[in-house]
């Protein structure tokens, strides 16, 4: 995936478990989950929002670019 996810390194900077982010971002566990492992082929700027809000954090600090292309067709996480 040409998109690295950091959201599990974020969270546990935060001292913040998964389960305590859903509930205030509003996903559900498994949705999160998907975005953590970095299957997800896609997720809503607003989630993006809410997640960035509620670990205090910037974009670049879950989401990296690793310099690849990647088209590969993948899930998408609301």
């Amino acid at each position: 995936m040409a998109i690295r996810v950091y959201l599990s390194d974020v969270l546990k900077e935060r001292g913040m478990t998964s389960k305590e982010l859903c509930a205030k971002v509003g996903i559900t566990e498994a949705n999160l989950s998907i975005l953590r492992s970095g299957k997800a082929s896609g997720v809503r700027f607003h989630t993006i929002n809410r997640i960035c809000y509620y670990l205090d954090c910037q974009v670049g600090d879950i989401l990296h670019f690793d310099g690849r292309l990647e088209d590969k067709d993948e899930e998408t996480v609301d």
